[in-house]
């Protein structure tokens, strides 16, 4: 009996040509294995393309909700934005793919998993650490950073060669990874960072600012403990909170960042990312912050934030370090308990006002007009106290006594 890989499948041209290269070189028994992350009909057709490939099975796994409920939400609790721009679309699905691929991996009593990500990219790292953390014993194979092919066309050539007939041709396009956070836009003109974005050719989610109404749109999101959990009044699973803000900001032009980050491999790389649900999420949720935080949570929790950024960019989310960043963030949700009213408008999200039950705003302190509970004289020695550094280095540089 031939020993097993589970085959981390999209369905694409590289994981087709995957398949026989497996047969081919290793006499394996290929297993795929899609995770549906919220593709959309990115999905459509793949049993058929699969055994024709030359797989033995193929499993379709739905672990949308658990994606969004287990690691959307803590990231955006978190507040974790990578290098001030990207909203860790691509970052947060990889772990619950490697987390399902080692499950499968299990089940089949597969020897080896093996993934298409390339040698230059993040994806190798987040997969391959995933796995690592959950089943050091099972082998990783990585056919970009073994195989001879080296662009689409050989691709192409190679399956031709083993009697495979693709619905893909060797036109150019964008590279794109989607889930229900997001779609990420590689390649063609922003290869070049001197170059626009084509957005008419490029937007998937939606439109660009210019081309969004002249009327913009308002909403009002619901929060308990850091978690959405309403939408214009509507109670609903953060799943679907997320696809209706998605068609809801992709109409207004919301979402759209185009970045050069730094990748884990150590290269610069320029992208074009649409978030459109998840940037009004994120933004509806710091709104709330500010308002319930106290000062020094809100600034600690900053660089928590981006340090659970960089930590889930890496791929290192099977960690004691995520665990207790995570366990951190999760202490100072408690009383994030509100509504946030918002305005879409070509590509701007507009607050509108922001309510509950714990803020510590209070009106009498903060208006103009003096409080009872606020006296205006306490100021003066705060501010002597406050200063005295200042102060003493000021008179020894002036030779003061």
């Amino acid at each position: 009996m031939k020993e097993k890989v589970i085959l981390a499948y999209s369905g694409g041209l590289d994981t087709t040509v995957i398949i026989p290269w497996l047969k081919e070189n290793y006499d394996y028994d290929v297993v795929c294995v899609c995770i549906n992350v919220g593709q959309g009909n990115e999905l459509d057709g793949l049993e058929d393309r699969a055994k024709a490939s030359g797989a033995v099975n193929l499993y379709i796994e739905d672990v949308i909700d658990e994606f969004v409920d287990d690691y959307v939400v803590p990231c955006v609790k978190a507040g974790a934005v990578y290098e001030n721009k990207y909203l860790l679309g691509t970052s947060m699905a990889r772990p619950v793919i490697a987390k399902r691929l080692v499950e499968i991996a299990r089940l089949e009593n597969a020897t080896a998993i093996c993934h298409g990500a390339t040698g230059k990219g993040n994806d190798q790292v987040r997969f391959e650490l995933g796995i690592k953390a959950l089943a050091p014993d099972l082998k990783i194979i990585a056919p970009w950073r073994i195989w001879d092919i080296s662009s689409r066309e050989e691709e192409i050539e190679y399956c031709k060669d083993h009697g495979i007939h693709l619905p893909f041709s060797a036109d150019n396009s964008y590279s794109r990874d989607r889930n229900l956070w997001h779609i990420s836009h590689e390649g063609l003109e922003l290869e070049d960072p001197a170059n626009a974005p084509d957005y008419d050719h490029l937007l998937v989610l939606g439109v660009s600012p210019e081309k969004a109404p002249d009327e913009g749109e308002t909403l009002t999101l619901s929060f308990e403990k850091g978690i959405p959990t309403t939408l214009n009044g509507q109670s609903m699973k953060v799943s679907e909170i997320i696809e209706k803000l998605n068609a809801l900001g992709g109409q207004h032009g919301v979402g759209i960042v185009d970045i050069v980050e730094n990748r884990v491999v150590g290269m610069k790389s320029r992208g074009v990312y649409e978030t459109p649900g998840g940037t009004i999420l994120m933004e509806a949720h710091t709104a709330l912050e500010e308002l319930i935080l106290d000062r020094d949570t809100l600034a600690y929790k900053k660089g928590i934030g981006d340090k659970f950024a960089d930590v889930v960019y890496e791929g290192k989310w099977f960690t004691p370090l995520r665990e207790a960043l995570q366990a951190f963030v999760d202490s100072t949700q408690e009383y994030v308990t509100g509504d946030v009213k918002l305005k879409l408008y070509k590509g701007n999200i507009i607050k509108q006002g922001t309510t509950s039950p714990y803020s510590l705003y209070n009106e009498s302190i903060a208006s103009f007009t003096t409080g009872e509970l606020y006296d205006h004289k306490d100021a003066e020695g705060f501010i002597n106290l406050f200063g005295l550094s200042l102060k003493v280095r000021a008179m020894k540089q002036g030779g003061l006594k």
